[in-house]
């Protein structure tokens, strides 16, 4: 494998680190990337005086493989820890539930409701074979176990925040991968109401990714768009990009979100085809506000009431020393989206009307005039919802098309997207990318 030239398409941290890996082999590595620098999901820009991430990111103390990544980069030194705290805005009214005896005072769910939530979450952390369960709707699941009255005023609007209008579609397999993760960082030693960030942000870790893969030779080329991936009569792959530029390779890997896959690689199965559009993507609307004053205090604050038009506060500062931004607060409005939401009509400026006002709403001591910055990020293919018989949609590594390759994060089998779940998906993959595959 020492002489393989490879092509990666996408230049996220996905496709960075598995070019990392790929050289790492002995691979000569080619990364495109569309936007004017790397990052996906993880880029950055400028904020409040700053460089910071332009949608909210933090670590479980049990994200062992992106904390392994950060000590690996060199940069363990800027990764720091802080105690978290969670609120909750049900009924009008905001509330901490950032401890047991918090959550059990909770007005809203009776005492009996918060027994069978608790038993929910215990028999959730017990189960091993997940199969069972993404055959059921996550609706059907929380409802038998923990009662409808528990599911409509607590479930429903968690689900709601993580998938927002896509939250019907969620198979049982999916919450339960999120409470497993949450149970394992609990009984690991680790408290999860400490929750880890790097200082400088996503910012930190870009950098010091793109200086490694530069370091181990790989070509990264930014704001260079990929129109065309087929293979050719020698048993190379021809990737063409949108300067019509060629160039060949012994093998490509398509990193990107799949209706991407199926617009740029040609001579997929129609059966391909039909499974990669098939998959339920989710979208994001995403308002970064800077202000003048605190919020509550809370690191995430998620809604129970109807008619907001964000599905959760991430308030960065309540993590983050706000010195980090000259003093301000820093605060993200995350609007989960489905391909057909109306919000994508919306500009920048209804945007932050709608999302301002409802804030206010959570909070009347907000003036206006303490908003003093506000950015949008619209990204429409964020995460695979983990639907019905998920697994059955995943796509193989490899494709029909001789020497082109797929590690995507549609290939994450239950549970939120975050970097560490990444990282899981180039790990499974990289065994078959390097296997030899007698020529073909």
């Amino acid at each position: 494998m020492a002489e393989t030239r490879w092509a990666v398409v996408g230049g996220g941290i996905l496709g960075m680190e598995l070019s990392r890996r790929l050289a790492a082999a002995g691979g000569q590595v080619t990364v495109y990337e569309a936007a004017p620098e790397p990052g996906g999901l993880a880029m950055t820009w400028p904020i409040a005086g700053t460089r910071w991430d332009r949608h909210y990111h933090v670590i479980l103390p049990t994200d062992e493989r992106l904390v392994g990544l950060i000590e690996d980069l060199g940069i363990h030194d800027d990764l720091a820890w802080e105690r978290s705290s969670t609120g909750l805005f049900a009924g009008g009214t905001l509330y901490s539930v950032s401890t047991t005896a918090e959550f059990l005072r909770l007005p809203s769910l009776r005492l009996l409701d918060k027994i069978r939530l608790g038993v929910t979450m215990l028999y959730a952390s017990r189960i091993s074979n997940w199969r069972r369960l993404e055959r059921i709707s996550a609706e059907q699941w929380l409802s038998r176990w923990s009662g409808r009255r528990t599911y409509r005023e607590f479930w429903r609007p968690l689900l709601r925040s993580k998938l927002g209008d896509n939250a019907d579609l969620a198979s049982a397999a999916f919450i339960w991968a999120i409470m497993k993760r949450l149970y394992r960082a609990r009984t690991t030693g680790a408290k999860v109401e400490k929750l880890g960030f790097v200082r400088g942000g996503y910012g930190q870790i870009l950098d010091a990714l793109a200086a490694s893969i530069g370091d181990a030779g790989v070509d990264l080329r930014t704001a260079t768009r990929v129109e065309s991936v087929k293979a050719n009569a020698e048993g190379l792959v021809t990737v063409t990009t949108q300067d019509g530029d060629r160039e060949h390779f012994d093998r490509v890997v398509m990193t990107t979100a799949a209706p991407a896959i199926t617009s740029i690689v040609d001579d997929l199965s129609e059966d391909e085809r039909e499974k990669l559009n098939g998959i339920v993507y989710q979208g994001i609307i995403c308002a970064s506000l800077v202000l003048d004053r605190p919020l509550g205090g809370f690191y995430v604050t998620n809604i129970t009431d109807d008619g907001f038009p964000f599905t959760g506060v991430i308030e960065m500062t309540a993590l983050v020393d706000p010195q980090t931004f000259g003093g301000s607060h820093l605060v993200f409005l995350p609007r989960y989206t489905t391909a057909d939401d109306e919000a994508w009509s919306w500009d920048d400026e209804e945007v932050v009307r709608r999302f301002t006002a409802a804030l206010r709403k959570m909070h009347p001591d907000l003036e206006e005039s303490s908003i003093t910055e506000a950015r949008i990020s619209r990204v429409r293919h964020v995460l695979a919802v983990s639907a019905i018989d998920h697994s059955a949609s995943i796509p193989p590594v490899w494709t029909s098309v001789p020497n082109v390759a797929i590690v995507s994060s549609a290939q994450i089998l239950h549970g939120t997207l975050n970097v560490d779940e990444t990282l899981g998906v180039i790990e499974d993959a990289l065994p078959q990318l390097l296997e030899d595959r007698g020529g073909s």
